[in-house]
């Protein structure tokens, strides 16, 4: 009976750890003044992310058409994602939500996005995220995901949930 109860509170502690998050630096822009000949210089640094990846200066694009709903499920019948293949429009957006088996994210391979495209989709994946191009996990039925796929260049995106990927658990976006 002990064994059960420390299972259940290193379970308890797992996910806790894994719920928190951190807050990003902001960008900041410094100014050097040479007291030696009276001139102003400006310097700009950008911020990296939790996960060391640089923040981009693109901001996101809005959602301007059709939002498809995704669901994330962890069940008997595995972990997936419903549909996991589907098409979307310049444009459109993606509400990927947790149905159970959490927790659940939508990451992209960064090996496998344009770099014309990479900064915009990170951009457009919201604040609310693990790194560069991964989303934040979500544990409970009903928490989701919305990426804007506005400004993405037609072509087929590759997606995955990172707790799970060893299972399967991916698909495509093809955006049109």
């Amino acid at each position: 009976m002990r064994f059960y109860g420390f299972a259940v509170a290193v379970g308890v502690i797992t996910l806790g750890a894994c719920a928190g998050g951190e807050k990003k630096p902001t960008d900041t822009t410094h100014v050097a003044v040479d007291t030696s000949t009276s001139s102003a210089s400006t310097s700009s640094t950008t911020a990296t992310t939790p996960g060391g990846t640089t923040s981009g200066s693109v901001a996101p694009a809005p959602i301007t058409g059709k939002v498809h709903e995704v669901k994330m499920y962890g069940d008997a019948k595995g972990y997936r994602f419903e549909p996991a293949n589907f098409t979307v429009k310049e444009g459109d957006g993606a509400k990927f939500v947790v149905v159970g088996g959490g927790p659940h994210n939508v990451a992209f391979d960064a090996a496998t996005v344009a770099a014309d495209v990479k900064t915009q989709l990170d951009s457009n994946m919201g604040t609310d995220k693990l790194g560069e191009l991964s989303s934040a996990l979500k544990t409970n039925p009903g928490e989701s995901v919305t990426i804007s796929f506005g400004k993405i260049k037609p072509g087929q995106y590759p997606f995955h949930c990172t707790p799970h990927l060893a299972l399967g658990m991916k698909g495509v976006i093809t955006v049109q």
